[in-house]
């Protein structure tokens, strides 16, 4: 799907529009007297629903020396302002159209509150069609949610995220870029826990951050089909980006197959497995390499499993993801193999009693073996994160967090960090 043709523009115009007054009118403000909303709000007779949410995160330490919560949207997770507007527009009893506008900026920097503030930004926009009344099948193009794993599957609410940090596949920056590729071995080795900065000698020279094995504050954009529910439920796409990389408009002429099955087998059981093989590289580079360099599937491929269990007052997760890169090998020492990334993510979540619960997350990430011209190491530096914390409900529909966050890796300027942090989370 070209995001940029005329039709997908006029949709976009028209909903950035009247979403972005919405964003302004129905999120929280102080006016005297006012309820704030508790619920979605409902007009043109149920055939349009908007909902929002505002999110304020800080922190006790800005983290600009290890960059451990940098995204790639060059932002810390643990500092920041979010808005948001999502809106569901019926245009039949089986044919929506649904999106999302968000705005985020940096909080408490450079003496003011809230800074480099940036303008809306499409986050989700697409047409779901159900063929059929009678079974439980659909599908979605446009800018979609993700059939990959489980954790962004889940944050699109962005209220299901018992802890204020992001597990570290789906957040902490690699040196890896898509638009730029190191020569050699060296080369890569060189940049090992510089995710916020790599630079490289092939490609953009542009200052870009690096890619997460799956980010969670991007959309692809393509067509999925969902089909089942309890006990079984089956979801592919095809998309333009990859995992790492989401894009609105192709940038090397591939797509990406993504799949994940579900099976609920029992009451509070959840068990999935998800695939997905795309290329990587950009075109940008493929051209400028030397005629010497094997042409090759330059790709990204992952596997992954996720298993969900709650009883009582108990709530676990776990998440493990396997990424693989194939990088070009263009001069010694080469990089003779796929460079390849492993996490495994265990949380849990307890109602100590009605509004209040407690939450810790264990993550750790670590790469595979490149050899170098003068030493073998892990291709970029292991990490390791430990985050526990609590929130309260305010409201029905506000929260209250406070966590701490420790983390440490094998590299970098900075090997360390611990932090407190706290967030105020609103929606309707």
């Amino acid at each position: 799907m070209n995001a940029d043709g005329g039709a997908y523009n006029r949709i976009f115009m028209t909903f950035r529009s009247w979403s972005a007054l919405a964003l302004v009118a129905l999120l929280p403000c102080p006016a005297g007297g006012q309820a704030l909303p508790s619920e979605p709000i409902s007009l043109v007779g149920g055939r349009v629903t908007i909902g929002g949410e505002a999110s304020l995160s800080l922190s006790t330490n800005p983290d600009e020396a290890g960059w451990f919560n940098y995204t790639d949207y060059k932002r810390n997770a643990l500092r920041m302002v979010r808005l948001g507007a999502t809106a569901d527009v019926r245009l039949g009893s089986r044919l929506s159209v649904l999106g999302e506008l968000r705005t985020e900026g940096r909080a408490l920097c450079d003496r003011r509150f809230v800074c480099d503030l940036q303008r809306l930004e499409l986050y989700a926009l697409y047409i779901r069609v159900r063929p059929w009344a009678d079974r439980a099948f659909d599908i979605q193009a446009g800018r979609i949610p993700p059939v990959f794993g489980a954790f962004a599957r889940r944050n699109y609410s962005g209220t299901d995220n018992p802890l204020i940090g992001y597990p570290l596949a789906y957040q902490y920056l690699t040196s890896l870029r898509s638009d730029a590729v190191p020569a050699t071995a060296d080369d890569l080795l060189r940049m090992r826990a510089r995710g916020w900065r790599p630079s490289f000698s092939i490609g953009s020279t542009a200052d870009t951050p690096g890619s997460p094995i799956m980010t969670a504050f991007r959309w692809d954009t393509g067509v999925q089909m969902h089909w089942g529910s309890e006990p079984l439920e089956v979801s592919g796409s095809v998309t333009t980006g990859t995992l790492s990389e989401p894009h609105v408009q192709d940038n090397n002429g591939g797509k990406q197959i993504a799949a994940r099955v579900a099976w609920h087998p029992a009451v509070g059981l959840v068990l999935g497995v998800s695939g997905a093989h795309g290329p990587y590289v950009a075109a940008s580079v493929t051209r400028v390499l030397p005629p010497d360099v094997p042409r090759a599937d330059f790709s990204q491929q992952a596997f992954g499993f996720d298993a969900e269990y709650s009883r009582g007052y108990w709530l676990v997760r776990s998440e493990g993801i396997i990424s693989e890169w194939r990088l070009p090998a263009v001069r010694a020492p080469l990089i003779r193999h796929a460079l390849r990334a492993s996490s495994i993510s265990v949380e849990g979540q307890y109602k100590i009693r009605p509004g209040l619960f407690g939450a810790g997350r264990y993550d750790y990430l670590g790469f595979s073996n490149l050899p170098g011209s003068t030493e073998t190491r892990q291709w970029d530096a292991p990490v390791t994160r430990l985050e526990a914390g609590g929130g309260y409900y305010v409201m029905r529909n506000l929260i209250a967090k406070v966590t701490y966050q420790h983390d440490w890796r094998d590299g970098g300027r900075a090997r360390s960090l611990s932090v407190w942090s706290g967030q105020l989370q609103f929606w309707f």
